[in-house]
């Protein structure tokens, strides 16, 4: 017993010695790495592996009904277990006892969380499902989408931290010890814009997922022998999406045939109701549209000043800011999402991470939701699209749809029983905001100063990776009228009793199909495009403005 005492403590030793020992940085620290896959033009050879309608011999192939587990399943397939995170590692926090109570930090990453399933009851319908209710049935789906888990946008912060160390081992150098051991060799090896295999794999299942509840509705499709119109944009993760998505829902390589993917450029000053920030220029204004990230960068000056203690003392030659551990919590999101994990997570306590979150709920909040003075501008296009869709009636051009595309029933059809949408993260916000879905903002507008907890709005529930807002439209009878309408947020089922007038409080969040389509008319004709996003107007943080302009 004594000598195994002696051997512990001498273990005890050697790694305290370890943690001690200061490790000077090599001089490819920071570097990016790259890989390109297949390389030297080398492809797939048809002519020598030919496909399988070349193949033949298929064997039997008779199909079966068309699933519509949404209203025949006992119950609701939520995506709150593991699955909405695998294959990736994320491990406890730092400081957290492996036999403590987990504490699951991707839901503590704002719009770079994977997606999982929200509770009803976080917005005051703890007896509501997605699954339809009893006496009901599903007439139509409208789905508007986020891509998957994707590598950073250009020039953004992990890109810039990278490059900061890179810069420091041209210069004197600098030395690492204990947690951050492992920078003293770690380079970058993330890419740009494009989805990762675990963000494509989050829109493929999203497609399995809508077939196997909605796939009846195929059937309207069939009987008019025609096939649905789903839209993106240009850029390659957008195209992406929609491929993976309609692979997912009507199968590789069915889906190459059995839908039609429009794809409307995404490019500066041209109308997409998937982009509007590219002709809505008071977006990007500091003192407009930018305003949440102005408070969020406020915020995180003073929150994390602990924890810049903590891991200033363990490097040497290069200074650590605010800034910095933004940085390297978004490389912990980033790197677990294309790498399947990063050494990252583990130097951040639960702390840290749920500061992260606030600093992220404060940006969408104040940038993309009812703080900030354009959003229900932003969100006005798709707000117009699905009125449309639901009056069977083309938009006008008040808002930065694309009228081009949608005057025709070619690219913008009035009578499908499925649509979807691709966009992303801040567009969904826009237009739940623009839909005036209040339930998922009540409260307070958030505090600049630090997280009150007096808001429901939380940026992971709402803004994540392959996020997506439902709206169901039913035949009920035991309601009158029969139609009624209801909108769903990540599985959450959204209540509008005390956002859309004449909709009473229901247990299910239906309200009349047509009271809900004349209030968002409504909705539509007191949203000003052209001054919120053009006007010259100061907006701030800390003011719920409803989505929309300040009169000053």
């Amino acid at each position: 017993m004594a000598l195994r005492s002696a051997a512990v403590l001498a273990l005890m030793a050697q790694v305290s010695v370890a943690q001690d020992t200061t490790i000077k940085a090599g001089t490819n620290v920071g570097a990016p790495q790259t890989n390109t896959y297949p390389e030297g033009g080398a492809t797939a050879d048809a002519g020598k592996f030919p496909p399988e309608s070349k193949v033949g011999f298929p064997g039997p192939t008779p199909t079966g009904q068309e699933p519509a587990a949404i209203q025949t399943a006992p119950e609701y397939p939520y995506n709150n277990g593991p699955s909405h995170q695998f294959p990736l590692v994320a491990p406890q926090p730092w400081g957290k006892g492996e036999f403590g109570d987990r504490f699951d930090i991707t839901k503590y990453w704002g719009n770079l969380s994977p997606w999982y399933s929200v509770s009803s009851a976080d917005y005051g319908l703890p007896h509501a499902s997605p699954q339809v209710p009893d006496n009901c049935s599903i007439v139509q789906v409208h789905l508007l989408y986020r891509h998957g888990a994707r590598y950073p946008t250009s020039g953004a912060a992990p890109a810039t931290f990278a490059q900061k160390l890179f810069n420091a081992t041209r210069g004197a150098g600098f030395s690492v010890k204990g947690e951050l051991a492992f920078l003293s060799d770690w380079t970058y090896k993330l890419g740009a814009e494009l989805l990762t295999p675990f963000g494509r794999s989050q829109n493929f299942n999203l497609g399995i997922a809508y077939r196997q509840l909605y796939g009846h509705l195929l059937n309207n499709f069939t009987a008019a022998g025609t096939i649905p119109v789903f839209r993106t944009q240009s850029q390659d993760r957008m195209v992406k999406t929609a491929q993976n998505f309609a692979a997912g829902f009507f199968g590789v390589p069915e889906f190459l045939d059995q839908v039609n993917i429009e794809i409307l450029v995404e490019t500066p000053g041209l109308n997409n109701s998937g982009a509007p920030y590219e002709i809505c220029t008071n977006s990007n204004v500091g003192s407009r549209g930018s305003i949440g990230s102005t408070a969020a960068n406020a915020f995180a000056n003073n929150a994390f000043n602990s924890t810049i203690a903590r891991l200033q003392s363990q490097i040497f030659g290069v200074n650590i800011t605010s800034t910095d551990i933004i940085a390297m919590l978004q490389l912990c999101s980033y790197e677990t999402h294309a790498l399947g994990y990063s050494a990252f997570c583990a130097i951040f306590s639960e702390e840290d991470f749920i500061n992260y979150e606030y600093y992220y709920d404060l940006t969408f909040y104040y940038n993309n939701g009812p703080g900030s003075p354009v959003s229900a501008a932003q969100g006005k296009g798709y707000l117009q699209e699905f009125v449309a869709r639901f009056t069977h009636s083309f938009p006008t051009a008040s808002s930065a749809l694309n009228l081009t595309f949608d005057n025709t029933t070619t690219y913008f059809p009035l009578n499908q029983s499925i649509y979807a949408d691709a966009t992303h993260e801040v567009v969904v916000l826009d237009t739940l905001t623009a839909f005036n879905l209040t339930a998922l903002f009540s409260g307070p507008p958030l505090s600049t100063s630090g997280n009150q907890k007096r808001s429901k709005f939380v940026a992971s529930k709402v803004v994540p990776f392959a996020t997506h807002f439902t709206t169901q439209v039913l035949e009920c009878s035991a309601y009158k009228p029969t139609r009624q309408i209801r909108f769903l947020v990540n599985d959450a089922v959204v209540p509008i009793s005390g956002s859309h007038p004449g909709c009473p409080v229901d247990p299910n969040g239906l309200c009349s199909f047509d009271n809900v389509v004349s209030v968002l008319q409504k909705r539509i004709a007191e949203i000003n495009f052209d001054y919120d996003c053009f006007g010259n107007y100061t907006a701030k943080a800390g003011v719920d403005y409803n989505g929309r302009a300040p009169k000053s």
